[in-house]
């Protein structure tokens, strides 16, 4: 694993470990690739990175055919909790996996946060 890698997965553990609510983590390619992952051996990677991209490109063609201004974030909410996609730089997307009872103006503030400095690292 290279610095960077390790870097960024520190950060995904630290985010993790202070945030209430956050259950998993990733930070994936706009293509759909897994760069770093904190998630339990019952998620796979690769499909959240995959569905990460997707989501993403549903997004962005919405915003096209309804105009609405640059994309900021994706929020999902299902029965369980929500999926969380943030923008990390231009070739980056943060994505967590958050439960139901989580307080989601903390989630994003920590999203936000976390996302500026996993743009610096890929940057460096």
């Amino acid at each position: 694993m290279s610095d960077i890698a390790k870097n960024l997965q520190v950060l995904l553990r630290q985010m993790e470990s202070t945030t209430p609510g956050i259950e998993a983590s990733a930070i994936v390619t706009a293509q759909g690739l897994p760069i770093v992952a904190a998630m339990p051996q019952t998620i796979n990677e690769a499909i959240v990175a995959a569905m990460t991209a997707a989501l993403l490109g549903v997004a962005e063609r919405a915003l096209t055919e309804i105009p609405r201004g640059k994309l900021l974030q994706i929020t999902v909410e299902a029965d369980n909790g929500y999926i969380i996609l943030k923008g990390a730089g231009p070739n980056a997307i943060l994505t967590s996996l958050v439960k139901k009872s989580a307080n989601l103006g903390m989630i994003f503030l920590v999203m936000k946060r976390y996302s500026s400095q996993i743009e610096s690292i890929l940057q460096a």
